[in-house]
């Protein structure tokens, strides 16, 4: 019944092409209900923290100001448009206080009709506004406010160009490129089309409806046993469809536009997104009138429920399959989709959609009947032939055919099976909150990642993330450095780990670079810096030991960050541990500096755009002994919390136990492996930097005004934008005078101490970035 076309698996073959089969761009919406802990609809206007709703290409409204919608960008994996939804789904998550995201298509326990919200737009570009305000109204009025809160998924997808150039230019086709191009994703719509019962079959997961919903479709409150054989309500008679099923030609692009046309003049629909078909062509460039000007530029598949089951609602093995299924409508042989076959599709779609789960449920395929369970095999087992096409054959596409295979053969194993036996036993709202509470509390977990791209500094995942919740495009330019673009309208930014960007100029950099140009600079402006002098050769100052043995000093690099090669010494220290010190210091640069050590409390005061954005203390690496565990133990279990990572992809570093660490110990008569009584706090370094597993707590509410006014002096001294001033003080509250010293200056502070502090306020410093940036 399915046959591929074989002269073209062999042109595949012939050209090398198998694996560009898989080769394409991906991109996912969703759509999502806002919803309190009651399971009920909330009526809250779309947050303002997401920007102006028609101009943020990733978080915006669909029907409703309840209705999130989530966008990722154009994707060259499934992997990639997975993570990158992931991403915004848990940007959306943590930004709506105290609502969560409703994990289902059908709707949650609704309001009266008119009580739903429409999606408001206060844009200033006044006409799309306008048009975008008529357009909710006309769907309210025409369609009715619950029905259009249907949510679902819609994947989109392009095939590579690389392959289509290359299929064109061997095939001995008269059509030209563009026309050759556009054939094929008619194909491969008139194929969807005809297998998207399929797609549903396997797929749908709104087996069950709330009573609120019961009158938007005119049924009466029904037991759940009257939806025992349901797969997707979504999809069926009471679902987001138009009111009369549309004949639209598929033998041809021209043919398709210009039956939307005639209804459109007709005034059947108001324009051509209101045809809800299963799969529909897309440009690039903009409405119909693109597509008929340049041509199709993708395909966006419109059928995919929302899936309780999974936080994204849908598992990426499915998208998978769907992928493949995708190749196999276009490596079928071709055949006529006249308007009989055109309604046969779409009464297959209703009849599985509401009875899927039946035993020895049959459709009709091309006029004849055909038992669903023996033509879902055979589609099976052609998709397998498809994987066998694909050289090397990819495993994770093998392994999943398996899996699918068993859901064809037991109803029970579909998705809506396993879903509805759920509702039966905890209650339709119950079974879906739990599942939105889980979901909420997994992307609050993860809130500081952009998934995915863990790998990068956790200051720069940050910084997109609130790029993404604002609105402003993201692209990474070169993932190993950092290094980002942002975009907004018609200004574009690149930024550096997240806090070197173009307001700050390149001798402002290299000024505090050098800790002793710094520390010159600043006492020129009649700041306060620690005494001490430069060595730049190691045995001129291990002559200096006898000198400075008996005072409290700092050794460190001149030119250093994070806290890297640094040494203090508050007691008497050997000569030995001394020169350990300067070999430390001179590995990381041909200068050290060897200063007075400054009583008091180290903070760092994080200035932006000369204000304070954030005041942290920065407790240094310690342990909390509880009478039986080593400290070796001690920093392992330490090391096992959450925010604790490695190379700044956390909000805390994990502790280390390395030679800097042992001499502390040493000066206290301890060593790794010493068992500290029980609730005494041990030290394992005297530097509080967290890149050295420092703790963090905001101290940013209790700072007094003149310390803040020395931070924005120090600012301005080296005509930085974004500085983080390293303050030694006795008393955070007290006035400067005498009570602040300036340890250095740092020209690429790290912003995530500052959103996830161990104790403390989130500063949303990448926000104030943005800012900064005028983004």
């Amino acid at each position: 019944m399915l046959n591929l076309n074989r002269e073209l698996v062999q042109c595949i073959k012939d050209n090398h092409l198998e694996n560009d089969l898989l080769k394409g761009k991906f991109g996912i919406e969703k759509e999502n209900i806002r919803i309190n802990n009651n399971g009920e609809l909330v009526k809250t206007p779309h947050s303002k923290h997401f920007g102006d709703k028609l101009l943020n290409p990733y978080i915006t409204t669909d029907f409703s100001e309840s209705q999130v919608e989530m966008i990722t960008p154009v994707c060259n994996s499934i992997d990639e448009a997975y993570n990158y939804l992931e991403t915004i789904q848990n940007v959306v998550s943590v930004t709506i206080d105290n609502e969560f995201l409703w994990p289902e298509s059908v709707p949650p326990i609704l309001p009266n009709e008119n009580e739903i919200p429409l999606a408001r737009y206060n844009t200033n570009e006044k006409l799309v506004k306008n048009n975008a305000n008529m357009y909710r109204k006309y769907l309210a009025d025409k369609y009715g406010r619950k029905k259009q809160l249907i949510s679902g998924i819609h994947l989109n997808f392009s095939l590579d160009d690389d392959f289509i150039n290359k299929l064109y230019n061997s095939s001995l086709s008269q059509l030209s490129y563009r026309e050759y191009k556009d054939e094929m994703y008619m194909k491969i719509m008139r194929n969807i089309t005809r297998l998207s019962w399929f797609i549903i079959k396997m797929f749908g997961s709104s087996p069950v409806i709330h009573e609120t919903y019961y009158d938007s479709c005119n049924l009466e409150n029904l037991k759940i046993d009257k939806f025992k054989n349901t797969i997707s309500i979504r999809n069926g008679r009471c679902g987001y469809k138009n009111i009369n099923n549309f004949y639209v030609p598929l033998n041809s692009l021209e043919n398709y536009i210009t039956s939307i046309r005639e209804m459109i003049d007709s005034g059947k629909l108001i324009g051509s997104k209101e045809y809800y078909s299963v799969i529909r062509p897309k440009s690039n460039k903009g409405n119909l009138s693109a597509i008929e000007k340049h041509g199709i530029d993708y395909l966006e598949l419109r059928l995919l429920d929302i899936n309780p089951l999974f936080k994204l609602g849908v598992n990426i093995s499915d998208l998978y399959l769907i992928h493949l299924l995708i190749i196999l409508a276009l490596i079928l042989e071709d055949s006529e989709m006249n308007e009989s076959l055109f309604y046969e599709s779409i009464n297959n779609n209703q009849v599985v959609a509401e009875k899927g789960r039946m035993d020895n449920l049959k459709i009709n395929w091309k006029g004849k009947r055909v038992d669903v369970k023996s033509m879902s095999l055979h589609i099976m087992d052609t998709i397998e032939e498809v994987v066998n096409i694909i050289d090397p054959p990819i495993e994770t596409y093998k392994n999943i055919i398996a899996t699918y295979r068993d859901m064809v053969i037991d109803n029970k194993n579909l998705y809506s099976s396993i879903i509805y036996e759920q509702i039966k036993q905890k209650g339709f709202i119950e079974f879906h909150i739990k599942k939105a509470i889980d979901y909420a509390k997994d992307s609050l977990s993860k809130r500081f990642n952009f998934i995915g791209y863990e790998d990068m500094e956790l200051s720069t995942q940050i910084l997109i993330l609130d790029a993404i919740k604002r609105g402003v495009k993201v692209e990474i330019l070169d993932r190993n450095d950092n290094f980002i673009m942002l975009s907004a309208k018609d200004k574009v930014e690149y930024v550096k780990q997240a806090t070197k960007t173009s307001k700050d100029n390149y001798s402002t950099v290299l000024i505090m670079e050098n800790k002793l140009v710094t520390k010159k600079i600043l006492e020129s402006s009649g700041l306060k810096a620690p005494l001490g002098e430069e060595f730049t050769k190691i045995d001129l100052a291990q002559k200096e030991y006898y000198r400075y043995n008996n005072k409290n000093i700092v050794i460190k690099p001149n030119s250093t960050n994070f806290g890297i090669g640094i040494t203090i010494f508050k007691e008497s220290f050997t000569e030995d541990e001394y020169k350990t010190a300067l070999d430390l210091a001179f590995q990381q640069d041909d200068t050290i500096l060897i200063e007075e050590f400054i009583e008091g409390k180290e903070y760092r005061v994080l200035v932006i755009d000369n204000k304070v954005a954030g005041v942290l203390l920065r407790v240094p690496a310690n342990v909390k002994g509880d009478g039986t565990s080593s400290i070796k133990q001690l920093v392992m279990e330490k090391n096992k919390n959450i925010l604790r990572g490695q190379n700044y992809r956390k909000p805390l570093e994990k502790i280390k136990l390395g030679i800097p660490e042992k001499m502390f110990l040493t000066q206290q008569k301890l060593d790794f492996d010493s068992v500290i009584e029980k609730n005494r706090i041990v030290y394992l370094r005297e530097n509080s930097n967290i890149s050295t597993g420092g703790d963090s707590i905001d101290y940013t509410d209790v700072i007094s005004d003149s310390l803040k006014e020395i931070a924005v002096k120090a600012s301005k001294a080296v005509g930085a934008s974004i500085v983080g001033v390293d303050l030694m003080t006795k008393d955070i509250t007290g006035e400067a005078t005498d009570n602040y010293s300036i340890i250095e200056l740092n020209f690429n502070p790290a912003i995530h101490i500052h959103c996830y502090p161990y104790k403390g306020k989130n500063r949303k410093i990448g926000e104030k970035i943005l800012d900064l940036l005028n983004l």
